[in-house]
């Protein structure tokens, strides 16, 4: 199968650049002018920006388990239209991926189901417990993209010392889910502020965060284990995360488009602004954004975890935790980042696309000799995000009715059309 995308303006070492493009079974086998139009597909991309596919390593698929919140079908077509070619999914799942007969039902359905590629975790404890005894990390390490409790944080010190080992051994990497249940109020929903004391709502406090950071920090220094902090949400934790770095320490982290373009401030009393950690301070927001600006902070994951209509339709206080983002992460962030003269379009691909791709050592990209992962947008149209058009079955965005100006059009993920709106 030869395809050929024609007159794209393709991202090159920082730039756009005008360029055909040739993918021959699932590989990139060539770049130019004017290459010969002898394909089995043809995609007219004059006037559109032609990226390599985006990675987010932290997205919640729900399968198996959950499939009225979402299934892989759906969701791997929501992440295509995202522009997105390769997802770490986490283990949050019935059951948990902690053995090999268990993945194994999540490997059969991303088999039968996915039109991108879909990576799992493997949890760090055997029932994704948070406590107890730790998964045998060696003999799933060569299926997963490493290893996440996520939704529940590891409770003590002594089982992430011993999962740090065990997965410094398999040569893997933890996506640690930094939450201290122990100072959270019971229904403890929005961050513990301002806008939680004005409507008598149990807030979590940013200690929550931070402090789990901080003692795995301390384990680190141990162990030398590969870690990474998933969706950081406060000041203090950017801080003890660029510390950490100052000291040579192998730790990276993300955060979410909605901790960089929201905060406590914006809160509605709808499921929709409901997220776990929650929209914290300004002085938070803003020490995000310094901190993906000066490198602190790695990568952009969306989190993207989409519930029922009815889990999301109980207000602040009683939805689900957990909002949708990977139909919108792109737009938005190049709207309302680069548009604005924030950061560069090559500061966003480093987030987007090469700091998660060399974090999880994940190949692909729009390079010759590559498997083709690319995603074709168009960067002048002007909409609203209306959840109504998303692919995801998950509907709870913040960013309902927000415009945004960059629109996927295309994704091939080797040799599967994953989105296609321009051969119509």
């Amino acid at each position: 199968m030869r395809m050929l995308l024609k007159g794209g303006q393709v991202y090159d070492q920082s730039q756009l650049v005008s360029m055909d493009l040739e993918v021959t079974d699932g590989v990139v086998t060539g770049r130019g002018q004017a290459i010969s139009s002898n394909a089995d597909q043809v995609f007219d991309c004059r006037g559109l920006a032609v990226f390599p596919g985006f990675a987010d390593v932290h997205v919640h698929l729900r399968e198996p388990g959950f499939s009225y919140k979402e299934t892989i079908a759906s969701g791997t077509r929501a992440c295509a239209r995202g522009g997105y070619t390769v997802v770490g999914a986490m283990p949050n799942l019935n059951p948990a991926p902690d053995t090999d007969a268990h993945l194994r039902l999540q490997e059969d359905l991303i088999a039968r189901q996915a039109v991108i590629r879909v990576l799992p975790y493997g949890s760090i404890t055997l029932g994704q417990k948070g406590e107890g005894e730790v998964t045998d990390m060696a003999a799933l390490s060569p299926r997963v993209i490493g290893f996440s409790d996520d939704g529940r944080g590891v409770k003590d010190a002594a089982t992430m010392r011993d999962a740090m080992r065990r997965c410094k051994a398999a040569d893997s990497i933890i996506a640690a889910h930094c939450e201290d249940m122990r100072l959270i109020p019971a229904g403890g929903a929005i961050h513990d502020g301002a806008y939680a004391r004005a409507h008598g709502i149990p807030g979590i406090p940013s200690e929550s965060e931070w402090r789990p950071i901080a003692r795995d920090v301390t384990l680190l220094r141990e162990t030398g284990c590969r870690y990474h902090v998933c969706h950081v949400s406060t000041k203090e934790s950017v801080e003890i995360i660029r510390k950490a770095k100052a000291e040579g320490l192998d730790i990276t982290c993300e955060t979410g488009p909605h901790y960089l373009l929201l905060c406590q401030d914006d809160l509605q009393d709808l499921g929709r602004f409901k997220m776990n950690p929650p929209l914290r301070d300004k002085a938070d927001q803003e020490a995000l954004i310094e901190g993906l600006l000066d490198g602190t902070i790695d990568m952009i994951a969306t989190d993207h975890a989409p519930h029922s209509a009815e889990e999301k339709g109980r207000g602040l206080a009683k939805s689900a935790m957990g909002v949708v983002g990977i139909e919108t992460a792109f737009p938005l962030m190049y709207t309302y980042f680069v548009e604005t003269g924030r950061m560069t379009l090559e500061a966003l691909m480093e987030r987007m696309v090469y700091a998660p791709r060399r974090r999880f050592r994940l190949d692909g990209g729009i390079g010759i000799g590559e498997r083709a992962e690319l995603t074709v947008f168009d960067l002048h149209t002007d909409y609203a995000i209306d959840p109504a058009d998303f692919l995801s079955m998950g509907k709870a965005t913040p960013f309902e009715g927000w415009r945004v100006h960059a629109q996927c059009k295309l994704t091939i993920c080797g040799e599967n059309v994953a989105y296609n709106q321009l051969n119509r």
